[in-house]
């Protein structure tokens, strides 16, 4: 146990400068909570101080100023003695030598797991070489997953969030561009998921501040010098407001809320309008004690000004997911101004403004239990973290992708046939509530019935509609899924399966190239020798390595360089062959027992050399190539057999048209990465042709390829660009054989 060294000058210093402050502090904790820790909170203090006594913020701050705020600002939503402690010693093991056992020694375990539930995932942890991207995911994951067994993690989380972007001013700048944008993109719509609407106001205002100060100044300035005007006109709104309904004997306070500078600026953008065009700048707020007046005081609200009936949301009677309950109305005043006004109870309020914090159910010396609101809320982030629970590497976008998704839905409320709620995103389709039944229903859904009536897979689900799902074994997700379907989870697992399929098309390819090239070189591979391989490649056994050899990732000519130190030589061909093949046009595919026969590939399946293929006999036509899995050969078989056994010809250097289908989310550059990246592959592009919508973006690629392994390090090479969710050769591309 370390021990304070109280006349140490750093020490006595601090001591001195923020004694008074911690004092104010400690006292309104315990008036709010007279069930208050005060030695614990005296002890954080003091440990805090010395922890950073000889640590300075960019501001030139003593750093313990910043840990102090944080501790402040959780008095400020109301926490426990605990929470404040740990808000005391949030920053500890992260930048100063004391360790998490230290915290645990002299804290105990509870205050342990919340400082470490937000510590970020740094060198700490040995994950220094990882890149900001990836650090950035997995500390947000295991800030969720703390978050999952204790909420207070979050409320910590918010606290140094806040006060950070408050000094924010201090950071470097291109620092202070990243944390603003993380706070706009994730911490705020992440205080509106737990209803904290105060919070999310002033973080979303700080993040603009930052991310357009030019913008932000401009506003800032044209709606002060609109102050006073705005201020008349909400009174010429209020006054009659109150005068009703004080004539109606009910005990209400009626306000009116300017809307925060972010909320306005988006307006402006969204509506492409000038300030002076957005008049919809504030909300009359009315607080009344009781449920049952909410709904008498919206008739009296009806009754003096001309109701906007489809704007009208009953809140209360449906909550938010966040728990937000309120009536809210939009009116026309006696000018054709619409006005929103939002009724509510004085516990409905005070939940609006402070959320998940309003109601924490944490009291000294207690344990919280579980299977109450709280595990309600949480469910959203326990489901998202379970997608990512099954042993598979967690993708940095994609998690971060999966959070935001969470983090930006509206909801609508469907129903099962036996009448159960489904809470699902606004836009959701009938797959998204298939897997909110269950992954395998998603997996196997081919269609649904909604309200009665058999409706496509891309259906918009509304509230109320009574949803039944269809499956069939024989059914699987396939890439236009990914363009429309809503939910994390949906789209976690369309994603894994696409994964896993071309994972299993890519070792069936592997040991299709590895088989016909040992074959043609006269090689034989045990299983011993094959093990040999897959330790001497690094692989973690054979099924890697031959979808490796699919994907192009591994070429043949590494694997032979191992099995022997020869350099590989074409087979040796009699001079015969050699000469009967002089003179002849040379053909990429060679007909069994038949020369000089006129040879077409299909246009409907466009084999490439490594393929395997069939030829078809077509009457004054010739011969017509397919792959054996076409469509079409197994239509003309049925129909009459004329086919006829065909090889590639390896040696012809010729170059074939084939057709890829991608889907991408849309971003800049993504075309220039596309092409570079095939280029690099020595292939030439014949057509390109990409759509983007609803910030995903699909595309038809034309290609001319050497031969299977040559398309399928193309395929590759496009399935590692950023963005790129899915690359896959389509059937019925090529015009015609590339010259």
């Amino acid at each position: 146990m370390f021990k304070i060294e109280k006349d140490d000058p750093s020490y006595v210093n601090l001591i001195n400068k923020y004694q008074e402050q911690f004092d104010t502090l400690l006292e309104e904790v315990c008036t709010y909570n007279p069930n208050c820790n005060r030695e614990l909170l005296n002890q954080a203090f003091d440990f805090g101080i010395w922890a950073h006594r000889n640590q300075l913020r960019y501001s030139g701050e003593p750093y313990f100023e910043h840990c102090l705020n944080v501790a402040t600002i959780l008095s400020k939503f109301r926490m426990d003695s605990t929470t404040i402690t740990a808000g005391l010693l949030h920053d500890v093991v992260e930048d100063t030598g004391f360790t998490m056992d230290d915290i645990k020694e002299m804290f105990g375990k509870d205050i342990a797991n919340l400082v470490n539930g937000v510590t970020k995932i740094s060198e700490i942890s040995g994950r220094k070489s990882l890149s900001l991207e990836l650090r950035q995911a997995e500390t947000f994951r295991k800030m969720l997953l703390s978050m999952a067994r204790d909420i207070r993690v979050i409320i910590i989380k918010f606290a140094d969030r806040l006060h950070n972007m408050r000094t924010l001013q201090h950071v470097a700048a291109r620092k202070r561009l990243r944390i603003a944008l993380e706070t706009r993109d994730v911490y705020a719509p992440l205080a509106h998921r737990f209803g904290m609407a105060q919070l999310k106001s002033e973080l979303e205002d700080l993040s603009f501040k930052f991310i357009d100060n030019k913008a932000f100044t401009d506003l800032s300035k044209r709606l002060s010098e609109r102050k006073d005007e705005r201020e008349d006109y909400i009174q010429h709104i209020i006054n009659p407001i109150k005068e009703e309904i004080q004539q109606h004997n009910i005990s209400a306070e009626v306000q009116g809320r300017p809307k925060h500078f972010y909320s306005i600026y988006r307006k402006m953008k969204a509506r492409n309008k000038p300030l002076e065009e957005i008049y919809d700048l504030f909300a009359i707020r009315i607080i009344v004690n009781e449920v049952a007046e909410c709904y008498y005081v919206l008739g009296i609200i009806h009754n003096l000004f001309i109701p906007v009936y489809e704007r009208f949301k009953d809140y209360i009677a449906m909550p938010k997911f966040n728990g937000y309950q309120s009536l809210h109305t939009t009116v026309v005043d006696k000018r054709g101004r619409m006005i929103e006004v939002q009724i509510r109870t004085v516990d409905m309020h005070r939940i609006a403004e402070m959320g998940i914090a309003a109601h924490w159910r944490y009291k000294e010396g207690k344990v919280p239990e579980s299977g109450d609101e709280f595990d309600d809320k949480l469910i959203w982030v326990r489901q998202l973290l379970e997608q990512y629970e099954d042993g598979e590497t967690v993708d940095a976008r994609d998690f971060l992708d999966s959070l935001k998704i969470n983090l930006y839905q509206d909801e609508v409320f469907v129903f099962t046939p036996k009448g159960d709620v489904i809470k699902l995103p606004t836009g959701a389709t009938p797959v998204d509530f298939a897997f909110g039944i269950h992954t395998n229903v998603g997996i196997h859904c081919i269609g649904a019935k909604v309200n009665g009536k058999i409706v496509p897979l891309k259906y918009v689900l509304n509230s109320g509609d009574q949803v039944e799902i269809i499956t069939s074994q024989n059914q699987h997700p396939n890439q236009d899924w990914l363009t429309f379907v809503k939910t994390s989870k949906a789209r976690h697992h369309v994603r894994k399966y696409l994964r896993e399929v071309q994972f299993d098309h890519s070792v069936k390819l592997g040991e299709e190239i590895l088989s016909k090239y040992l074959k043609r070189y006269h090689i034989k591979i045990n299983d011993g020798k094959l093990d040999e391989l897959v330790h001497k490649l690094h692989f973690e056994d054979p099924l890697n390595l031959k979808a490796a050899i699919g994907r192009g990732d591994l070429s043949i000519e590494k694997i032979f360089s191992i099995i022997s130190d020869e350099k590989l030589e074409e087979p040796r061909d009699n001079l015969l062959n050699k000469f009967l093949r002089r003179g002849k046009k040379k053909s990429a595919v060679q007909v069994e027992g038949v020369d000089n026969i006129v040879v077409h590939i299909g246009k409907c399946c466009e084999p490439v050399p490594g393929d395997d293929i069939i030829g078809y006999l077509t009457k004054g036509k010739g011969v017509t190539i397919h792959r054996t899995n076409c469509h079409n050969i197994q239509r003309l078989i049925q129909v009459k057999d004329r086919t006829i056994q065909v090889n590639w010809t390896v040696e012809i250097d010729e170059k074939f048209k084939v057709q890829l289908s991608l889907l991408a989310e849309d971003r800049t550059n993504l075309l220039r990465d596309i092409t570079q990246s095939i280029s690099a592959q020595n292939t030439n592009i014949i057509h390109v042709d990409l759509r983007a919508k609803d910030r995903l973006v699909t595309g038809k690629l034309i290609v001319e390829v050497k031969n299977l392994p040559h398309l399928t390090r193309i395929i590759n090479a496009i399935s590692k660009i950023k963005g790129i969710l899915s690359v896959e050769r389509v059937e019925g591309a090529a015009k015609k054989k590339a010259n």
